[in-house]
């Protein structure tokens, strides 16, 4: 059993939990007594929102950690685009960060692997946008197919 934590949420704000959605009608503070998988609806990103190779590898982690039906495809999907990306990326910076996200997979520390890949995005965007050219207006965006859409 590790140390109780308290998580404050506003009222409408929603929390998965072991796989379950809940959202709360007020202000609430729970307190979770034991070993619980849960992230926070801030964390969570919408499949729409999947457009860069290291969202859709967000993505891949968020589905083990929230949908465990799905967990063994987006593990599959995950250990693929990782290993895709480990080839992709240059920056020693970059490649050290992917190891070590690979490495809390392996150690069953998913959500800790999100808290790893989230603050790569703006790296991300800074080299997509650097061979890209400046992004484009959100109104003149597309949705486009994401690899964990079509392996789920």
């Amino acid at each position: 059993m590790s140390k109780p934590m308290q998580i404050s949420l506003k009222a409408g704000e929603r929390i998965f939990l072991n796989g379950a959605v809940i959202r709360v009608d007020r202000k609430v503070t729970i307190e979770l007594l034991n070993d619980v998988t849960f992230l926070l609806e801030s964390h969570v990103l919408q499949v729409e929102d999947t457009t860069t190779p290291l969202r859709q590898l967000y993505f891949a982690v968020q589905t083990m950690l929230i949908d465990p039906r799905n967990a063994e495809a987006a593990h599959a999907l995950f250990q693929r685009q990782l290993a895709s990306l480990m080839t992709v990326f240059e920056s020693d910076g970059m490649v050290a960060a992917l190891a070590q996200v690979g490495l809390l997979i392996e150690r069953n520390r998913l959500f800790e692997a999100l808290r790893v890949i989230r603050p790569l995005f703006l790296l991300e965007d800074s080299i997509l946008h650097t061979d890209r050219g400046p992004p484009t207006a959100p109104a003149d965006r597309r949705p486009r197919p994401t690899l964990l859409e079509s392996a789920l």
